[in-house]
């Protein structure tokens, strides 16, 4: 019952279940209610190095690769906990490492991996764009060469008001001049504790979930021509280049997620009792837990061929996609089930469960809507003409 990919992180995953068991139920539910953030949580996962696992020890992170950072993530998922509040620590900086200069690796990740500096917000997705990411209307205008002067909006950009930096992707040559499409764009590191009044307004966004969303709007903002990673209008290729990790560590939460529902359902199955026997004697209340059970554990197997793939440096997007698109499902049926297993108790908040409900709904849809991902498959994969 237990792949392989799962004792070889053992200590870790142990590790982490132990560290979550200090944040129980009523930690969640009172940020929930709250909408506040977990800075306690996820101090402690940053003093233990959990989200500095994906950065080279020369960096001062521990150089693991990305089946660890999985192990960790789907952890907390199954505690009952929440990741998404720190999650796009582990991928985001993959953008600096792959593609920023030496000075830019050199002067943030060993502080990404402290704690000091937090790289949490991704400014991509404006209001008039959505996922045609190459549609999107934020500008960074050189100016001299002393820097850019950035004017636009972005949408959906989480984690913004905790985070110390921001990873922007904006437009630097108009959409009609240049030479490809996918090219114009480029991607900046922003610091926001200086931008923050000075040309940047952050606006939370109140949602059905506590994921601290913010709207972005960038008014003259100034930014120096260092912010810059890579080569000018090549950011696009940059952004798509980290997909496929935020595609398989979202979809390690799900699979987390998965199980964290069905093992709910599971003990409350045998010890609820009605007309004198426990409510898990019946199929109608077996079947759908065993199945859920059955996708999740095969959602897994490709959340670990992805992972596989990405550590051996092979090309995985078909199988980031589809581990992400296999492991939302397989979660938001666990979910259903968990509360049709509970019943009216489901909704009673002291369970936990309409939390949770409501915190693996939004992966069907982010980052990326399944939608999409069977159009990529249908297209990339399967070579079908492309939808519109």
């Amino acid at each position: 019952m237990v792949r392989g990919q799962m004792d070889e992180y053992r200590e870790i995953r142990d590790a982490v279940a132990r560290l979550c068991a200090d944040y129980p139920g009523e930690y969640w539910r009172e940020l929930d209610r709250d909408r506040a953030y977990p800075t306690a949580f996820v101090r402690d996962l940053t003093d233990n190095g959990y989200l500095s696992v994906l950065i080279p020890e020369e960096y001062g992170g521990s150089g693991l690769g990305i089946s660890a950072a999985a192990a960790i993530l789907e952890e907390i998922q199954k505690s009952g906990g929440n990741g998404a509040a720190c999650h796009a620590q582990m991928y985001t900086m993959g953008t600096v490492l792959r593609h920023g200069s030496e000075a830019q690796k050199r002067e943030y990740l060993p502080k990404i991996a402290s704690g000091e500096l937090r790289l949490q917000a991704f400014g991509v997705t404006e209001p008039t764009s959505g996922t045609d990411t190459l549609s999107l209307r934020t500008t960074a205008v050189r100016d001299g060469n002393d820097g850019y002067v950035v004017n636009g909006q972005k949408v959906w950009t989480s984690r913004a008001e905790h985070s110390d930096l921001m990873l922007l992707l904006a437009r630097t040559t108009p959409k009609e001049a240049a030479e490809r499409r996918t090219e114009g764009l480029s991607v900046f590191i922003v610091d926001m504790r200086e931008a923050l009044g000075n040309g940047l307004e952050i606006r939370p966004i109140r949602t059905m979930i506590n994921h601290a969303t913010t709207e972005i709007f960038f008014d003259n903002l100034r930014i120096p021509a260092d912010s810059l990673v890579g080569e000018e209008g090549k950011g696009f290729r940059y952004i798509i280049d980290g997909m496929n990790a935020e595609r398989i560590l979202i979809a390690a939460e799900c699979i987390g997620d998965a199980r964290w529902f069905i093992r709910k359902a599971s003990d409350y199955a045998g010890e609820r009792r009605v007309f004198d026997r426990p409510i898990g004697q019946n199929q109608g209340v077996q079947f759908p837990i065993a199945e859920a059970y059955a996708k999740t554990e095969a959602a897994d197997l490709m959340v670990g061929k992805a992972a596989a793939l990405f550590e051996a440096g092979e090309p995985c997007g078909e199988q980031a996609n589809m581990a992400k698109y296999l492991a939302s499902e397989a979660s938001w049926q666990a979910a259903d089930m968990c509360m049709q297993t509970h019943g009216g108790f489901a909704f009673a908040e002291e369970y936990d469960i309409e939390r949770k409900f409501r915190e693996t709904r939004l992966y069907r849809i982010a980052p990326i809507s399944n939608n999409f991902v069977l159009s990529y498959i249908a297209e990339h994969v399967l070579g079908l003409p492309r939808s519109y």
